[in-house]
């Protein structure tokens, strides 16, 4: 069976402390095909270097556990193997020239993708071991063309805040309420090719993009499963969630919200 190729998108600025863990939860997924775009906006902090030492460890860490005792030498012996398995893994790292902002950084890295099926995760947060293969399987079945999943809301000690059970897709539900859909998602890649790539001019650039889906008749798909931790950014004012940034992505997602309400009229 050819599996279909999935395209992980992980843009970052200054997230040095959290890029490692992002990373290693979307390499070691179930999911037998993918490929790992790292799109680096000028990082100010160490970013360069978790970068270089991934994709060293990528290409030649071993790691080794106890695997049989030899009584005749009472010795130990131990199993050595790749500490990041390679089949079906991809990983490509662009640094861009100068900072361009979250938007443009997604977009640089979703135009460098080749996969049946596309995704971008925040590079803070954490994905779930099954959370692609599980999201891919409607998409596989034809039975979707965007598939969204529910979430646990984390602290920066681990800690499970709540979890965040979304509505099953209803246009009215997942648009016209609020916007309920789009943080642990996966979709298909040809969708870029009908509808565009995010808007520049937006901070709720998702939020825009998949209305867009929705409005052009984009089949969307809820799965009732958490697959997905989003990192909770209370108390820590960076990039998006700056206080002036983020009261411009809520005035935006209210513009959306009354976008998505007048055309359900």
């Amino acid at each position: 069976m050819q599996h279909k190729l999935i395209s992980v998108i992980v843009p970052t600025y200054n997230q040095a402390g959290y890029l490692g863990p992002c990373l290693d939860s979307i390499w070691f997924q179930d999911a037998p095909n993918l490929e790992i775009i790292v799109v680096n906006d000028c990082s100010t902090d160490h970013t360069r270097q978790v970068l270089e030492e991934f994709e060293a460890s990528v290409a030649g860490e071993k790691v080794s556990y106890a695997a049989r005792y030899d009584e005749a030498a009472d010795e130990i012996i131990r199993c050595e193997h790749p500490r990041y398995p390679a089949q079906g893994r991809r990983l490509v790292v662009l640094h861009n020239e100068q900072n361009m902002g979250s938007t443009r950084t997604y977009n640089r890295g979703f135009q460098a993708a080749t996969g049946d099926y596309c995704t971008y995760i925040a590079s803070d947060d954490l994905c779930h071991p099954l959370m692609l293969s599980t999201l891919a399987a409607p998409l596989d079945a034809d039975e979707a063309d965007f598939v969204y999943s529910d979430m646990f809301v984390f602290d920066d000690q681990g800690r499970i805040l709540r979890e965040f059970r979304l509505p099953d897709y209803d246009f009215s539900a997942s648009f016209c309420d609020w916007y309920l859909c789009g943080v642990s998602k996966l979709y298909r890649r040809a969708l870029h090719e009908s509808f565009g790539w995010y808007n520049n001019d937006f901070l709720a650039n998702d939020h825009e993009l998949y209305l867009r889906f929705a409005l052009g008749g984009v089949r969307f798909r809820h799965v009732r499963k958490t697959l997905y931790s989003v990192r909770t950014h209370a108390n820590r004012e960076v990039n998006v969630h700056s206080s002036s940034s983020w009261a411009k992505l809520l005035e935006e997602s209210k513009s959306l919200v009354r976008k998505a309400r007048a055309a359900r009229t």
